[in-house]
């Protein structure tokens, strides 16, 4: 008899697992709570454990009696992927490995079997087969759910971390009033490039700039994108109201812009840092002195 039949039929196994699901419950979300799984997320209280089994075990009952035990999008599993998967993700997140988490929710499945199997010592060989394979089948896809709930949580997590680096590693520094920098060292992608013009503007209009310097003297080279985002940031920066210098142009990157045909006539480009806060500050009417050998110079 096709599943989809036999959903709904008493003494299919379909039926047959959804009723045991809800009648041995609470049994099963005790023995829950015991597992790692559960343990690890609720250790404050066993209680909050408990409760939380219950509402999986209601969940694995509805997709049994829909016949979509294989299916990790059956409607009940999106109340499994609120509850085990959130648990499944914080085992990630405390650095444990997939095959790790895949093996604390395969631990869940024996005490369901065994209940199972208990539960129905009188059901004929074929019925008692077919559902303990359909509920098999259920728990392996309880799993599939809960491994790519963690995978994804995973990677969200490190895309967040590797954000948060960026972030750290494009410092905004306040050089003057009125003069803020962006000293660049290191690899520039067009991710990185991004955040270097979200920091430069914010700062801009924080600090309320009227100069705003790219120091790329760290940057060993740029490919096209880039470069053109940093023209981008230029253009941005100006439309914000700061002129935007541009310093520690390495001959390589000179070249790629070149190359490229990219117009830095209207940029302001300096040798150095130094020298482009010299512009700066000139810019501003502030006097510049340096040491000679004859005295003190005007720089």
């Amino acid at each position: 008899m096709p599943e989809q039949e036999a959903v709904g039929q008493q003494g299919s196994p379909a039926r047959e697992v959804g009723d045991f699901l809800h009648r041995r419950r609470e049994q099963i979300a005790q023995r829950w709570a015991d597992e790692t799984l559960f343990r690890t997320v609720f250790t404050v209280s066993r209680d909050e454990a408990v409760e939380a089994g219950r509402v999986v075990v209601d969940a694995l009952a509805q997709v049994a009696v829909s016949g979509r035990a294989a299916d990790p999008e059956a409607g009940g599993f999106l109340v499994v992927r609120e509850q085990l998967s959130r648990m499944g993700a914080a085992r990630t997140r405390t650095g444990l490995t997939p095959s790790q988490v895949s093996n604390d929710v395969d631990a869940l499945r024996p005490p369901v079997l065994d209940l199972l199997l208990a539960d129905l010592p009188d059901a004929p060989a074929d019925l008692l087969r077919e559902s303990t394979t359909l509920l098999t089948v259920l728990m392996g896809t309880l799993r599939l759910v809960v491994m790519e709930t963690a995978l994804n949580e995973g990677q969200a997590l490190i895309d967040r971390q590797r954000l948060q680096l960026l972030e750290v590693a494009t410092p905004v520094i306040k050089l003057w009033d009125g003069i803020v920098a962006v000293p660049l060292i290191g690899t520039l992608d067009s991710a990185r490039s991004q955040v270097v013009m979200e920091a430069l503007l914010e700062a801009v209009v924080d600090q309320q700039a009227r100069f705003a310097i790219l120091d790329i003297t760290g940057v060993p080279t740029v490919d096209s994108l880039v470069a053109q985002h940093l023209m981008k940031t230029v253009a941005a920066a100006r439309l914000m109201g700061a002129e935007c210098v541009v310093s520690g142009i390495r001959p390589a990157i000179a070249q790629t812009i070149v190359h490229l045909g990219l117009d830095l006539g209207t940029v302001v480009t300096r040798a150095t840092l130094a020298d482009a806060l010299a512009h700066a500050l000139r810019k501003l009417g502030v006097g510049i002195v340096t040491p000679s050998a004859g005295g003190v110079g005007e720089r």
